[in-house]
Parts: structure tokens; sequence; C-alpha cells
């Protein structure tokens, strides 16, 4: 019999995930992880980890599998919690979520698995494996969740064939009423419960009050910048022209409002500037950390906040698909997203030496430094990249 150990994490999906799992015979052990918890800063009724455990102890003995809590806070802080800070006061915004995934859940959580003794790990993620053979060689295959509306596959972007060949998905090829109507036959207590939002296995976090324990307040300029600066147009259809962040500058607009720190906003943000009176919304269009400047333009159109292309950088780049990795010169359209939930738009990769551009058939809005792309084929997951 082959041993599965589950991420339970007090959620709905991962209960069915566990349900599933033993119904097609196999020894089910569950584990929760504790990471990284600081009260001060979690909106404690949306996500309490001690409720959340209680509830994944519940479901373990109501199907009568070994239950375990590991805590994993101090290799949660050191990987994902300090590389969050780190990017904020680059200018950049991370996505912990992703990183969760690969550092965490398929890492340090999936070694502890194979200690126990398990053959794999499973996790209610919304996303399908298939794997095929391809030369002779076993290949996985990350493919999106039969339910596109709660498709999770982006979030698994970064994982490689090994962490793979480990994992399983019980419920990617459900639809979530699917999951919740299994979960309410068999009475399960999180049926109803409604999912979670925020960090990885930590909840929802005020992120101003998250950030201030590193990133101190710093009172700066909020600048809005017109939408008819030449800057903002592409005079050539050079790769290094379409894939060209906006250099603006202080003298470009003018001041109309104050801000408590650059490294508290992020690219597309609309909400807590604090500046009416104008047409139309404005928008975060770019933050400058070092000179504490963030600048803004009015409206989801501005041509500073829609962008063409975006480049990767060679040590940035990563291939779930390792036999479809591209050589220096290659040229290869896929579908792709820039961000979670996003739905899919077409865009051409051109792999060069010095690294990954990816040109856009349109136009995309809030393209941001720290999050990752991610290119897919018919539905599968080829690979992804930080954006530089």
């Amino acid at each position: 019999m082959k041993r599965v150990v589950v991420g339970l994490s007090g959620g709905v999906d991962s209960s069915v995930a566990a349900h599933l799992l033993i119904e097609q015979g196999y020894e089910v052990i569950a584990l929760f992880m504790r990471n990284w918890v600081d009260d001060s800063v979690i909106i404690s009724d949306e996500c309490p980890w001690i409720d959340d455990s209680n509830d994944a102890l519940e479901v373990a003995e109501m199907l009568g599998i070994p239950f375990q809590v590991i805590d994993f806070s101090k290799e949660y802080k050191e990987r994902i919690v300090d590389y969050m800070f780190d990017e904020y006061a680059a200018g950049r915004t991370p996505n912990p979520d992703v990183l969760c995934n690969r550092e965490v859940k398929f890492d340090i959580f999936l070694d502890k698995a194979l200690s126990l003794g398990a053959d794999y790990v499973a996790t209610g993620h919304y996303c399908q494996k298939e794997t095929m053979d391809v030369d002779g060689k076993k290949v996985h295959r990350l493919i999106a969740g039969a339910d596109r509306g709660k498709d999770q596959s982006y979030f698994l972007c970064q994982l490689n064939q090994e962490q793979l060949s480990k994992a399983l998905f019980p419920i990617g090829h459900l639809q979530k009423s699917e999951v919740r109507k299994i979960a309410k036959e068999i009475g399960l207590n999180t049926a109803e419960k409604k999912d979670s939002q925020g960090l990885c296995f930590i909840g929802k976090v005020k992120l101003p009050e998250f950030l201030q324990q590193q990133l101190k307040p710093k009172q700066g300029d909020i600048i809005e910048v017109p939408d008819n600066l030449p800057e903002f147009t592409y005079s050539s259809e050079s790769l290094n022209e379409l894939t060209k962040e906006f250099v603006l500058k202080r003298e470009m607009g003018e001041v109309v409002g104050t801000h408590q720190g650059a490294h508290y906003f992020t690219i597309g943000q609309r909400k807590g500037l604090n500046v009416g009176g104008k047409p139309l919304p404005l928008f975060v269009v770019k933050t400058d950390t070092k000179e504490n400047i963030v600048y803004v333009g009015q409206g989801d159109e501005h041509q500073a906040l829609n962008r063409k292309g975006l480049f990767i950088k060679n040590e940035d780049i990563h291939w779930v698909r390792e036999d479809m990795t591209m050589k220096d010169g290659e040229m290869v359209s896929y579908m792709g997203r820039i961000r979670y939930r996003q739905p899919l738009s077409p865009f051409t990769l051109y792999k060069e030496p010095e690294g990954l551009y990816v040109i856009f058939d349109e136009k995309q809005r809030g393209v941001t430094p720290g999050q990752f792309a991610a290119w897919y084929q018919n539905g599968e997951l080829i690979g992804s990249g930080v954006i530089a």
C-alpha cells in the first residue's frame, strides 16, 4: 500500500483531498503546518491558525487517519517572510504563495513526508498532474484545474520535475461545488467553511503593519505624471525597447499628495493613496524606493501602466517542462499570465543570451517587478520566471 502525507490545512479542499485518497486505497497521514505567526499583523478573525489546526484535527479524527502538527516557523520566516521584506525594500512586489509552494510545501514539507516513509505528498490545490513517456524518460505535466475559476496551477509555477514526481492533487479534476458537495455528504466539519485569504498557511495580513516591522514609515511625495510623455511611446520594435521599464523623474509631473513609504505601494494599486479631486481614479504606475517617490497616473488606460513586454533574467527562468527549455535564438508563442486569476493571453517568448524577452500580443496592465510570469500550452504550465 502506497503511503501519502496530506498537508491538512483545516479547509474544505485538503479535507476532501484526504478523503479521496483513502477511497483510492492509499495509507494517509495528515500533517498541519504551523508557519511563522505574528498576531500583531494578522487579521485574527479571518484565518486564525489555532482554529484551523483544530478543524484539521477534527477532520483527521473523523477520517480515522494519524494527525500531527509540525512547526516550520523558523524555516518559513527565513525563506518567505525575510524574502518579502527584502523584495518590498527593493521596490519589487513578491508573490509569497508561489515561494511557499516551492520552498515549504514541496521542499521542507516534502522532506518531512519522505522521512515518514511517504511515497507522495498531496495538497488541496486545484490543478492536475499527468505523467507521460518522452524518449524513454518519465515527464510530469502540470495541468490547469478542471475548475478554471479556481485553477491554482499558477501558484505551482516554480515546481520542478522531482517535486512533481512526488505530488498528488486529488481534487484537481473536480469543480469547487463538487468538493463542497462531497464534504457535506460525508459530514466533514469544513464543508461550509469559507476559503482562506492571505499568506500561505498564515492568513490574511494587514500589509502595512506587516511591512512596518522592518520597513519604517518615511514620508515622501506622490507625483502625478501626465499620459502624453514621449517616455511612454515605443520608438522601435526591438526587444529591449518593447520590454523597457518606463523611466520616470520627479520633474515630469506634479506633487499631488504625500505617502508614508514608497515600499508600501505596488504598481496598479488604487487604494490607499488618499488623493481625490481628479477626473479619473489614480493608479500607482511606478515606485522609486531610493528617492521614496510614488508615481501615479489617471485611469487604468494610462500609458505608464500598460506595457508591451517584460524581461526575465537567465537566473530567474524556470522550466517545469525541462525538456522544452528554449535555446538562445529561439522564439516560441504561448498563452500566459502575469498574476493569479488573470485570464490567459497570447504572448511570444524570445530567448537571447542575456535572458528571456516576453512580448505580449496586446499591452498588459500592471506589469510588476518581483511577480511571476507563467506560460502555458493547451492548459499545461510549461515554465515561469521572475519579472525583472
